[in-house]
């Protein structure tokens, strides 16, 4: 440093009129997430929410908090921001969702070496959409540039997602009973899970990504935004008595269906219930990955095993057809014989 130097925090690598600008951009579409609840505007301290208190006896409040993993570098280096922020949004409020909650707001946070405005406004417009989906408000973030921590334009994402249940009315697996069904609500593409294993595959082969996959380009049914399910899950359980709720995230069908298990149950898949979609055929093919890794790595074509009494199964069916999801009977709850708690058949 120079004698008589004179330092400032833009020299250090933070720029604070950037941040200001961004959050000025972004106020449209935080706006267009407002709910019932919301009280005041972004760019305070804290996020205020008003707590629907009249239409509950016992509530409990849910959170959850997720990011959405390497499929970060992906969407980098393909350009394709726009969706990565439903990506954060899904992964935290569908967490919640699977208790019976219902999204109230989502906060967001985000870290990146050098604040680029237009890049970061294109993430922040999908949190927004993420929220409209899932029907809860943004009411705050943050961005820190963090020089040092972060290469340059480089970015992190973080969300945090706050939802409300009655307390009699929790999804907890415990009505689990042998003999019940499982219904998989289809994903719609790798979601934000097993994405290392994806770009390793993708660099050791030299792909292209403008192959045809389906009916889209390789890169298209890579990058999908996660599948919201919250809405249409507070639907159906409204009307349909659940038992217990799986999302598939990290850990694929093997790892998460236990999650909801009681003990002495298990689940067995009929692998012959569905065929891999795709984008999981590539992955498979091109990764030369088994059948075992595949079930413990992705979602492999199904974002929620929902597990419902057998004499619901044509019901709980018809009502997911009318919300618009494709929905399938995967296999049933067993008693359990061994150690193995997910067994396909």
């Amino acid at each position: 440093m120079n004698p008589g130097q004179s330092l400032n925090y833009r020299a250090a690598g933070v720029d604070i009129d950037a941040g200001n600008e961004l959050v000025e951009r972004i106020k449209p579409a935080i706006k267009s997430t407002h709910r019932d609840g919301c009280i005041g505007s972004i760019g305070g301290f804290g996020g205020l929410f008003e707590l629907p208190l009249e239409r509950y006896r016992q509530p409990l409040l849910v959170s959850g908090t997720d990011g959405v993993g390497t499929k970060l570098k992906l969407a980098l280096d393909l350009d394709r921001l726009d969706g990565i922020g439903i990506d954060l949004v899904a992964m935290c409020a569908n967490d919640i969702a699977v208790l019976g909650a219902e999204a109230l707001f989502f906060l967001d946070y985000y870290a990146t070496g050098q604040l680029e405005i237009a890049r970061a406004e294109r993430v922040i417009a999908g949190i927004a959409e993420g929220c409209r989906q899932a029907g809860c408000a943004l009411i705050g973030g943050e961005t820190a540039e963090m020089p040092g921590v972060y290469q340059d334009q480089d970015f992190d994402l973080a969300g945090f997602c706050v939802g409300i249940v009655e307390k009699d009315g929790v999804i907890d697996g415990s009505r689990v009973a042998s003999g019940n069904r499982l219904v998989a609500l289809a994903s719609s593409g790798p979601h934000s899970n097993g994405f290392s294993l994806i770009r390793k595959i993708i660099e050791l082969g030299g792909t292209d990504l403008s192959q045809p996959c389906g009916d889209r380009s390789l890169a298209e049914a890579l990058i999908a935004p996660t599948r919201i399910y919250v809405k249409n899950l507070l639907q159906l359980s409204a009307h349909c008595q659940v038992n217990a709720i799986a999302h598939i995230t990290g850990g694929g069908l093997i790892d998460n269906i236990p999650r909801v298990l009681p003990d002495g149950l298990a689940a067995r898949i009929e692998r012959a219930s569905w065929q891999l979609p795709p984008v999981f055929q590539w992955l498979q093919q091109a990764g030369n990955i088994d059948d075992l890794e595949m079930m413990r790595t992705f979602n492999c074509g199904v974002g929620m095993v929902l597990a419902i009494d057998a004499q619901h199964e044509r019901e709980c069916l018809q009502l997911l057809a009318e919300l618009g999801e494709d929905a399938w009977v995967i296999g049933e709850i067993t008693e359990r014989e061994r150690d193995t708690a997910v067994t396909f058949a």
